[in-house]
């Protein structure tokens, strides 16, 4: 593979060199090697870990060649196997392909996240605020559906998130 990030010219390398149960794959880019551990993988979004941390990358555009992505907001074209997105699909189960979702917090509105409440391993209750939205100069919790324990946090400090988007998943 090959991929070209935001205005650089230059093509980097990339290889797919181990992939390992639980959605976790080594990739040499640039003749450096990344730990990717995938989380979900839905038709238009993409969200991973890579090297200690969390990532969306948003599907702009796909052909069979080539996809662009907005990783972090930022542009990404990856020349690409045909059915690499389809391979790493198939290595996940049907709740880290976004199909379970009982345990998924989303976000009831768009917004940029201002504040991060809880933790992972943190304990919470039905209602307990997990992170604030600023929405139109408003900030709004977006609390939690049900008890249970942070299992992941899936937004930054400052990121943006659309309405629906999932903010954090409970074990």
């Amino acid at each position: 593979m090959d991929l070209r990030i935001g205005s650089i010219k230059v093509l980097l390398k990339a290889e797919v060199v181990q992939t390992s149960g639980a959605a976790t794959i080594t990739i040499i880019i640039d003749k450096r090697p990344h730990e990717i551990t995938i989380l979900r993988i839905t038709s238009d979004e993409i969200e991973f870990i890579m090297d200690n941390k969390y990532h969306r990358a948003k599907i702009i555009q796909s052909e069979t060649h080539e996809t662009r992505l907005l990783v972090d907001g930022q542009p990404v074209a990856i020349k690409k196997h045909p059915m690499l997105q389809e391979i790493l699909k198939k290595s996940l189960s049907a709740e880290e392909r976004g199909e379970g979702g009982d345990k998924d917090i989303k976000s009831q509105i768009p917004g940029r996240v201002v504040n991060i409440l809880a933790q992972i391993g943190t304990p919470v209750k039905k209602g307990d605020p997990i992170v604030i939205l600023e929405s139109m100069k408003m900030q709004v919790a977006v609390k939690a559906h049900k008890d249970g324990n942070i299992r992941l946090i899936k937004v930054n400090q400052g990121a943006t998130v659309a309405r629906y988007d999932v903010i954090a998943s409970l074990e």
